[in-house]
């Protein structure tokens, strides 16, 4: 592997920089209410499925009694 200068370093790095696109903002807003929804949605379901595995568990210890 060929060893570069830091000064060939940082310009690479400024070119690879100026090839980014930045998101917009309305774009990143929406990006962050969509992931607050799907998290939310997630939430919601997991608190189900546990609320379920504990019913049948619960179900179950009282059958050993």
């Amino acid at each position: 592997m060929a060893k570069t200068s830091p000064m060939q370093f940082i310009n690479q790095v400024r070119a690879e920089t100026g090839k980014i696109t930045w998101p917009t903002r309305k774009e990143t807003i929406m990006t962050g209410i969509m992931v607050l929804i799907m998290a939310s949605l997630l939430g919601v379901f997991f608190l189900g499925v546990d609320a379920i595995f504990d019913a049948i568990v619960r179900f179950l210890l009282s059958l050993a009694r």
